[in-house]
């Protein structure tokens, strides 16, 4: 039986390896922290969340939910960890970071086929017959490594920014100010959400346009074309998924209303209003003594931020316990380099997970390591891997990745847009897009579960 080699400890990394080593494979499992850190990284712990602490909606046939039910049946493990992690957030899964972390190394550390090597991997074997590598080192994947896979794949990589989300300390908090809810009452008021008057909101539209930024430093540069090269100034490409809210603000005075400081749906007890903006504060951890500001991700310099956040009703006089921050996130081009069962086309004892290979997210990172671990397995027996169906929400973002129009290609996260879509007189007969939902939902568990008995 080949052997199999996981590259990153981040999420994609310690699944592809649990699962690896439940189905009988032995597995080397590197990460390069502590030896090397990374620009994001606080800890050496297996599974930091480096931005939110959340795994997304657990709302019946969202589009989330069923990525996360199709996991579970799959018994996959670092959502099982997620689980018995979890912190309230009303319709939503969000973990304690820390417990989470400290959860997913005890289950490496109790698998006898996993052998964890702290060390730093800059070379990759493609012609090793005898070893399946796993490459699942993430969106801060080293300089080194990064050139070794470009070397490898003759392919350039594409690039965006990502951010972390500020925390403040709980006990700073002007309760008077703020209330509990979630969303139009779904789930249970884990939300702490602090509501703006219109004059609230332009005073701090204002300071927020007008706060300084943190310059792009060196690691951060993308060369995207000549003229930028020629003046030695380098364009900040952002993920749309994912946009600093300073950048969000200068789209339109209304954009941020239209984001993450919608008031839809967020009843302010004391008015019976919705307020004209809000700004949704989430628990960090068990203990509730922390909070991290949703959607809050930005590229200022602390002291703007510590300046323009607390011009947020309720944090007039917040302690920040962490302020956003922004790192480069690297990614392949998949569509030109990966088959469905995450193999390099060229060279097919190298695979590719999580948001290396294109996903974004927590929960679709976990996934896909899930889906390489199993496919890891298969191979290191000389089977070749039956890719996740389409008609499921796994098999739909691997497909989007594979087959994605390549020059425009963008990292995705889970929705009903990637699930294959009904047929066109169904489509006629159904008028609620719940229903629809629902029903995509129920074909994706029924796809997947036939695929998981049928696989061996």
């Amino acid at each position: 039986m080949k052997k199999i080699k996981v590259i990153g400890g981040g999420l994609a990394g310690p699944e592809a390896a649990l699962q690896a080593a439940h189905f009988g494979c032995d597995v080397d499992l590197y990460e390069m922290r502590p030896t090397r850190s990374t620009e994001a990284h606080q800890t050496s712990d297996f599974a930091e969340l480096v931005c939110s602490n959340s795994l997304k909606s657990e709302s019946e046939n969202t589009a989330p939910w069923l990525l996360k039910q199709e996991m579970r049946r799959a018994s996959c493990i670092l959502l099982a960890e997620a689980d018995a992690s979890a912190v309230p957030a009303g319709h939503a899964l969000a973990v304690d970071r820390v417990e989470f972390s400290r959860r997913v190394a005890t289950r490496i550390e109790a698998e006898p086929r996993i052998t964890v090597h702290r060390e730093e991997v800059t070379t990759l074997d493609a012609d090793d017959p005898d070893t399946i590598t796993i490459l699942a080192t993430g969106p801060l994947t080293s300089a080194a490594l990064a050139a070794e896979l470009q070397r490898l794949t003759g392919s350039d990589h594409l690039a965006f920014y990502d951010s972390i989300s500020p925390i403040v300390d709980a006990t700073t908090i002007d309760m008077d100010k703020v209330y509990f809810a979630a969303r139009y009452d779904k789930g249970t008021a884990d939300y702490i959400n602090c509501p703006f008057t219109k004059e609230q909101y332009d005073t701090f539209l204002d300071a927020l346009i007008t706060a300084e930024a943190v310059p792009p430093k060196p690691w951060e540069q993308i060369p995207t074309n000549l003229e930028a090269r020629a003046l030695n100034i380098e364009p900040v490409h952002y993920f749309e998924g994912c946009l600093p809210i300073e950048e969000t603000a200068r789209r339109g005075r209304d954009t941020l209303r239209f984001g993450p400081m919608k008031p839809v749906g967020l009843t302010d007890p004391k008015t019976g209003r919705w307020p004209y903006a809000v700004v949704q504060l989430r628990q960090e951890n068990l203990r509730a003594d922390s909070y991290n500001l949703v959607g809050f991700q930005n590229h200022l310099k602390f002291g703007e931020q510590a300046r323009v956040l607390r011009l947020i009703p309720g944090l007039e006089n917040a302690t920040f316990l962490r302020y956003g921050q922004i790192h480069r996130n690297t990614y392949i081009n998949a569509p030109t380099l990966l088959a469905e069962a995450l193999q390099l086309r060229a060279h097919s004892n190298i695979m590719i997970a999580g948001q290396l290979s294109g996903v974004e997210g927590y929960t679709e990172s976990i996934a896909s390591g899930l889906l390489a671990g199993r496919y890891a397995a298969s191979l290191a027996m000389g089977v070749q891997p039956v890719p996740a169906p389409r008609a499921s929400a796994n098999g739909s973002l691997t497909y989007y990745i594979t087959h994605a129009e390549s020059k425009r290609f963008q990292p995705a996260n889970i929705t009903f847009d990637l699930l294959l879509p009904l047929e066109e007189e169904l489509r006629k007969k159904i008028r609620g897009k719940k229903e629809r939902h629902r029903i995509q939902c129920d074909r994706a568990l029924l796809a997947w579960d036939q695929w998981l008995t049928s696989v061996p």
